[in-house]
């Protein structure tokens, strides 16, 4: 029976993510692929929120740098985008980018960012601990740091890992409103919709990140496709995002918040502190550790695609 939920959940998420599309994401060739402008792909989680604020009050224009924002709503979109050459840069996390790397895409890291996902359950699922997550449904997006921080807390549960089954929810909101809908019984989730979900009596079980000293935000770009001074321009401005929402608080941008992420004001207002840092680059053992996790993971689907 669990398998044929985990089947038709399967279908579903397809089918709604295929209603969120955004479209065909072009390749660009040419003059237009060479411009000096630099396209940011993003997703609707707060860690982007210093790239939304620096692009919508002129932080990067007043800076030298051209900067177009594009929106999506799962990080495989983004990926894809990056990929055909359609943004030079994007907001994700130390495991997709090393996916990118082993798809022989060169990839570079303008700055780590202060990405975080926390694991929450389902109210109805009643689970107050790791433990209780055995014959359960996790959402998650495969080969990310959501992947990998499901692994590490089933670990940490003491779990047989084929004993919670995951499912792919890529598009962030979508697994929102599963976890909320008690469509899956837990899922990991970024700011602003862990808070969302929270506010509708989902239970916080983990913060991962925090339990396993990781730091696994990054915003990526392809290695060359930016100028010296493009780098230091983008620096620039985010640096200065970054120190207008430390001085002035979320809630002083509640609008911008609500137009980049769709969260309502319940959630705005419900929102944890938050501490935006300046530009650096990710810490060395978060790569490695991201880096050793995603071996080992493809090496085990090679493993099980040549038992099929």
């Amino acid at each position: 029976m669990k398998q044929l939920l985990i089947c038709f959940l399967t279908v579903f998420v397809i089918l709604s993510c295929d209603s969120r599309s955004t479209g065909e994401i072009p390749a660009i060739e040419g003059e237009q692929a060479d411009s000096g402008v630099l396209r940011l792909a993003v997703i609707p989680t707060l860690d982007c929120l210093p790239l939304f604020l620096a692009s919508e009050h002129n932080m990067f224009g007043r800076a030298g740098l051209e900067v177009a924002i594009v929106t999506y709503s799962a990080q495989m979109d983004c990926d894809t985008a990056l990929q055909n050459g359609f943004v030079k840069a994007m907001a994700t996390d130390l495991v997709r980018a090393e996916h990118l790397r082993q798809q022989n895409i060169p990839i570079t890291f303008l700055s780590a960012t202060d990405a975080d996902w926390l694991l929450l359950t389902s109210r109805s699922a009643r689970i107050k601990k790791l433990s209780q997550l055995d014959d359960k449904m996790m959402g998650m997006t495969r080969y990310s740091a959501t992947d990998m921080l499901g692994d590490l807390a089933v670990d940490s549960g003491k779990l047989k890992e084929e004993r919670v089954f995951r499912i792919q929810v890529n598009d962030v909101v979508i697994r929102q409103n599963m976890l909320i809908g008690a469509m899956i019984d837990a899922a990991l989730l970024p700011q602003p919709q862990a808070t969302a979900a929270i506010n509708q009596q989902s239970c916080l079980i983990l913060r991962p990140q925090a339990r396993f000293d990781l730091q696994l935000g990054v915003i990526a770009m392809r290695e060359n496709s930016l100028s010296k001074e493009q780098v230091e321009a983008f620096c620039k401005a985010y640096n200065e995002a970054c120190d207008s929402l430390n001085a002035r608080g979320l809630q002083s941008y509640s609008e911008l918040i609500k137009k980049l992420t769709g969260a309502d004001q319940q959630t705005v207002d419900s929102l944890p502190v938050m501490e935006f840092r300046h530009t650096r680059q990710p810490r060395e053992r978060d790569v490695e550790r991201a880096r050793e996790w995603l071996k080992k993971k493809l090496e085990k689907a090679d493993v099980e695609k040549q038992r099929i």
